[in-house]
């Protein structure tokens, strides 16, 4: 995929807010191309595989600074930290600051559609372009960039003053360990029509795993996915569904 220099040079308005350089290019293009922009004008790549290495190497980078600054939390806190900090959210939140969703490519269609604000092309996107960065330099200079660009929101966390969309994030987790998305089910109601109390169960594999209560299906949904989240991230939990051959 050819280059221009117009692209070239709001590409380096991204590399100038971080202040880091590269050499190829067309690699960092490829990592900003969705699959819908590909598709629409015949190109033979997306930025999917790049997608897949960058979120192995963030996943390892957060891990081992984890591992060894935070080292007095228990392996749950450290995997429940790790979880916010990797978020869809939070790769959205980091991405946006540095400019990246402008520049991604995408299809006429998508963009119609609001694609360019969507967490899931953005969240993408930001990690192919840590694995083209990682390709185009080396892992030392790709996990500094990590480092300088998450500690933030790191720190954020152990504060417990970051930003906690739990639907979101039990969603993230149960499609990357048991590959299916939660259930939310109404259990009941009670109340006057004008001040109604709704009760909502989530269910992973059959096994009920948080209740949740509000005003609204929203709310009480968002309660249970919170129970949901913090129960399956823990240890004792997380073994008893794995190992559960009836929920099957």
């Amino acid at each position: 995929m050819l280059v221009s220099d117009k692209r070239k040079k709001n590409l380096k308005d991204i590399l100038k807010n971080i202040n880091i350089h590269f050499r190829n290019f067309k690699l960092l293009n490829l990592a900003l191309s969705h699959r819908s922009y590909v598709n629409e004008n015949n190109l033979k790549e997306n930025n999917e595989k790049l997608e897949f290495l960058g979120d192995s190497i963030l996943g390892f980078v957060i891990t081992e600074y984890l591992f060894f600054n935070f080292s007095y939390l228990s392996e749950g806190d450290l995997a429940r930290i790790k979880s916010f900090v990797i978020s869809e959210t939070s790769l959205t939140k980091i991405a946006k600051k540095i400019g990246l969703n402008r520049y991604i490519l995408i299809g006429k269609g998508e963009e119609s559609s609001g694609g360019r604000n969507k967490k899931t092309i953005i969240s993408d996107a930001f990690e192919a372009f840590l694995a083209s960065y990682y390709l185009d330099s080396n892992f030392n200079k790709v996990k500094n960039l990590i480092i300088k660009l998450f500690k933030p929101e790191i720190e954020l966390v152990i504060e417990d003053k970051h930003e906690k969309d739990y639907k979101t994030l039990l969603q993230e987790y149960v499609q990357k360990e048991y590959k299916e998305c939660p259930v939310y089910k109404l259990i009941g109601k009670d109340g006057p029509e004008h001040n109604k109390n709704f009760y909502m169960e989530v269910f992973v594999k059959n096994k009920s795993l948080g209740h949740g209560q509000g005003k609204s299906k929203k709310t009480a949904e968002k309660q249970a996915a919170k129970n949901a989240y913090l129960r399956l991230t823990s240890q004792i939990v997380e073994t008893d569904i794995k190992n559960t051959e009836n929920y099957e």
